[in-house]
């Protein structure tokens, strides 16, 4: 986010105030705050989850600074949230995984179990299935955004009792990279580049979050009105999508990408058409599109052609 926010400010002619090390719940984030509005700076972005919930108060004793806030809603006129349909390129990385199997055994190792994560797992499930309905996507939740040992001990499970032969992930770190190099098993990465891995990293969700704070940032300047919106920028403007791909990739799925990046490009949404969940509810008819809202905060099921692995 420094590096997305920085860019935008450079491309803009904006100065840019970072105040570190601010752990949530201890202060600091007040006493941050406090310091900006006192060098009269007016546009705040709050970069960690629960600062909004905790700063809720102090953001209205600022009525003439805009706040924004990556992810977390709450409702106050100066504060703002924005993010990235991130889950758009879960869904074409699931394009690719659908396609490499070998086994239809694909594995997930998520974080939490919440509204953005599932719909990440949603999302990447649906793509899956576009291309091999016969694919399961075998997901287990680690608990935690860091933990190494825990995140690769779950990947060696899935690939040793699941047999999965392509992995995916939702944490914070590679270690899912890592460990797949380490077995020989095909991956599909998160915000990373390609580096110095092998051709068994397939492919990285990315987002370029420069593209989503000048959109922002450039709003405030020229005071545009956007009423009530938040920010959910996506793949039509290119602030999502897939950051490369390997030799280990089929052809065939690369054009099948294509084909569906440009479908997401004209208004084609994921989260449409006949969908089920695990209990075979159906979340959403033929006709329909699930809104945001849902997407947003009320994604607390998963999708059928998942199975969560639980270790006994």
């Amino acid at each position: 986010h420094y590096q997305g926010i920085k860019a935008a400010c450079e491309e803009l002619g904006v100065g840019i105030e970072v105040y570190e090390n601010a752990a949530e719940y201890s202060g600091e984030c007040e006493k941050a705050i406090r310091k900006m509005a006192e060098k009269g700076i007016r546009m705040i972005f709050l970069e960690s989850f629960n600062y909004p919930d905790e700063v809720g108060e102090i953001i209205k004793e600022y009525p003439e600074i805009s706040f924004y806030c990556c992810s977390t809603d709450i409702s106050l006129k100066n504060y703002k949230t924005y993010f990235a349909r991130v889950y758009q390129a879960r869904y074409l990385s699931g394009i690719v995984a659908g396609m490499k199997t070998e086994s239809n055994h694909i594995g997930y190792v998520a974080a939490m179990d919440n509204s953005e994560v599932n719909r990440g797992i949603n999302a990447f499930t649906l793509g899956v299935q576009s291309v091999n309905p016969e694919a399961t996507v075998h997901v287990t939740y680690t608990g935690a955004w860091d933990n190494k040992e825990k995140e690769q001990q779950e990947a060696y499970t899935l690939v040793k009792e699941c047999g999965v032969d392509v992995l995916s992930y939702h944490q914070n770190q590679s270690f899912i990279v890592d460990v797949a190099e380490e077995m020989g098993v095909y991956v599909i990465g998160y915000n990373i580049e390609r580096g110095e891995y092998s051709d068994y990293l397939l492919t990285s969700v990315v987002s370029r979050w420069d593209i989503v704070y000048q959109e922002i940032i450039r709003d405030y300047l020229q005071n545009k009105d956007v009423g009530d919106k938040n920010y959910w920028i996506g793949i039509e403007k290119e602030a999502v999508g897939l950051a490369f791909y390997s030799d280990a990739v089929p052809q065939a799925a690369i054009e099948e990408v294509n084909r569906a990046t440009e479908l997401l490009c004209n208004n084609k949404e994921v989260f449409s058409g006949r969908i089920y969940d695990l209990a075979g509810n159906q979340r959403c008819s033929e006709d329909e599109v699930i809104r945001d809202e849902v997407l947003m905060q009320k994604m607390d099921w998963l999708v059928e052609g998942v199975e969560v692995y639980e270790d006994n």
